[in-house]
């Protein structure tokens, strides 16, 4: 049997790749008003952003074991492959359990083939690699085959973003109290990026257009062959500056493969409404 790639909510992948590609989807939870709601599930991210609009301020929680669990025992029981690849864990707790629940499982179906990969990526970063595995599975790749698609992936992801309103930063311990007011006052907007799986600012810019002309620098810098390449874009409840981005990346890179999405529940409980990321490769995979 192929390959089966399960993955959590916080790859914001579009649903028809989830749905092409038979990904298992798993969500994360998402806190709001004292209420459990599970990302893309019982709640989708436009509810989200326009309660946080209006003043919420939620917490995200990882992926239920329960549910890993039930996905791991489906799968071992049916003989088939699994790679289950998870939000960072420098993000959430969900790689490390579900590496644990992985072990309790393979003691009960010792012959099965699970695997938990830690992808160290974020929103589209981390839909990426997921794409890419689950292209590798359908193409009928081995569990290993898939397995070094996805690490391959993961190490040559890079993230760049920026954040329409620091106060959302502000809530997660990511800027100070000084730095959100200033920032707000100045109107600037902060360059992010991922390192080990985590978020670390580059700099502060004046504007969203010029954010936009840097972050693309950035991109030319950091990656090769982007005319080759799938460049993802996502953004929390913004598509018109979406699409904007999306014409200066094909007018500076040429590339034509550009794949939008929302940023979902997960993630944009941190970043908040306005977000837009993108992300690319050091180096394509075609090039491995």
């Amino acid at each position: 049997m192929g390959v089966q790639i399960i993955t959590d909510s916080g790859c914001d992948l579009p649903q028809h790749i989830i749905d092409e590609f038979n990904i298992t989807m798993l969500p994360l939870v998402v806190t709001i008003h004292d209420r459990e709601e599970y990302d893309r599930k019982t709640i989708q991210p436009v509810q989200l952003y326009n309660q946080m609009r209006e003043g919420a301020a939620p917490k995200t929680s990882q992926v239920p074991p329960l549910l890993v669990r039930e996905a791991f025992q489906q799968y071992a029981k049916e003989n088939t492959p699994c790679v289950y690849i998870t939000l960072s864990s420098g993000l959430s707790g969900t790689y490390q359990t579900a590496e644990l629940i992985r072990q309790e499982v393979m003691e009960e179906f010792p012959d099965a083939e699970l695997s938990v990969i830690d992808s160290q990526c974020a929103s589209l970063g981390f839909g990426l690699v997921v794409y890419q595995a689950a292209k590798r599975a359908k193409e009928g790749g081995s569990f290993d085959d898939v397995i070094t698609t996805a690490e391959y992936c993961k190490n040559h992801t890079e993230h760049i973003f920026t954040v329409d309103d620091l106060e959302y930063l502000l809530r997660g311990g990511r800027v100070s109290k000084t730095q959100a007011m200033m920032g707000s006052l100045l109107k600037i907007k902060p360059v992010l990026h991922m390192k080990d799986g985590k978020l670390f600012p580059i700099e502060k810019i004046r504007g969203k257009k010029k954010v936009f002309g840097r972050m693309i620098e950035l991109m030319k810098e950091r990656g090769t062959d982007l005319s080759d390449q799938i460049i993802g874009i996502s953004h929390a409840d913004d598509q018109e500056a979406a699409n904007s981005l999306k014409e200066m990346i094909k007018a500076e890179t040429g590339c034509e493969q550009i794949m939008i999405s929302m940023i979902g529940c997960a993630i944009g409980s941190h970043a908040g409404p306005g977000t837009i990321a993108m992300f690319f490769m050091t180096k394509p995979y075609t090039d491995a």
